[in-house]
């Protein structure tokens, strides 16, 4: 098994970052594992697990990604992955559930209570607050590993949930 590692960097957001990032870790013959990025108002955040190839160390990968000028003010962590990279059954997402409508105070904490109360193992989480332009909306989604025997009865108290706080709720089942 190669050497794994964990990739995270949190910047200023550009135009092209992932690209940039993406094409040095190619050059350097890393395997890019599980991946993320998301924009955070002007910041972003892109964390990767990797595979690195034999003679790559987590501190040239750590002073590689340093010489990117895109990453130039960046915090920048490249460390060994402790962890099992293989994923498990828990991280097959089964589920999408969209909740939006107006800011809610402890609305994560309250859905994700509900998806732990039914075993669902929370994937993905997505939340932001839309612009007022665009509506002032809190949107926030959810993909879930859910037991297929408890979906019903957990997507029902999602939506019980959301329905109680004037929001809107709606599911998708994954497929494959």
């Amino acid at each position: 098994m190669p050497s794994v590692a964990l990739v995270s960097i949190l910047c200023h957001d550009r135009v092209g970052l992932v690209s940039s990032v993406a094409d040095f870790l190619f050059s350097a013959g890393v395997n890019l594992r599980d991946t993320t990025f998301a924009v955070y108002g002007a910041g972003a955040e892109f964390s990767s697990v990797c595979e690195l190839p034999d003679g790559t160390t987590v501190d040239d990968l750590q002073e590689g990604l340093a010489r990117l000028p895109e990453l130039e003010g960046a915090e920048l962590r490249v460390a060994p992955f402790a962890f099992d990279p293989t994923p498990g059954p828990t991280v097959r997402i089964t589920h999408r559930i969209e909740v939006s409508g107006g800011d809610q105070l402890g609305l994560i904490a309250r859905l994700s209570e509900i998806f732990a109360q039914f075993g669902a193992n929370i994937v993905r989480l997505d939340a932001q607050k839309l612009p007022d332009a665009e509506g002032g909306r809190y949107v926030t989604r959810f993909a879930v590993s859910l037991p297929l025997d408890r979906a019903d009865t957990c997507l029902s108290a999602i939506a019980n949930t959301a329905g109680s706080l004037g929001l809107e709720s709606s599911a998708v089942k994954a497929t494959g």
